[in-house]
């Protein structure tokens, strides 16, 4: 009887196990917009997560460094302000934002955005916004 249990759970241990799976979401070395991106020697990561009301608009602004997004809820329109040019990210999109190229995003939509922002600084650096004036 105990060699039919032991069979029956060494059987089973490999389907109770199971075993992660993994689907690409992006491969780049360009931003959204072409640029090369330029990651500072031995960055800081900083990782947050920036909720959008519906109407919800950000500053006209810049990164000086890699600012990635991945898209959880919603859908945010980004606005290159320097060629008019706009793009929209849905859920499950990921985003290599424009470096050093005046932009905003936006919440056109009727339910809130949410995406989770990862900045890599240079050691010292506690931001990565630069609000045009």
């Amino acid at each position: 009887m105990k060699r039919m249990l032991l069979a029956a759970i060494l059987f089973a241990a490999p389907a109770l196990a199971g075993a992660p799976s993994s689907a690409p979401v992006l491969s780049t070395d360009k931003t959204a917009i072409g640029q090369p991106i330029e990651v500072p020697q031995h960055p800081t990561v900083v990782t947050s997560i920036v909720t959008f009301q519906p109407g919800d608009k950000t500053a006209v602004h810049k990164h000086p460094y890699p600012h990635y997004g991945y898209m959880l809820e919603g859908t945010l329109t980004i606005v290159n302000t320097e060629t008019g040019k706009s793009f929209e990210l849905k859920p499950g999109d990921f985003l290599v934002e424009m470096q050093n190229t005046w932009h905003y995003g936006e919440n056109r939509g009727t339910v809130p955005v949410r995406i989770l922002i990862i900045d890599q600084l240079p050691a010292g650096v506690s931001g990565n916004i630069v609000a045009k004036q």
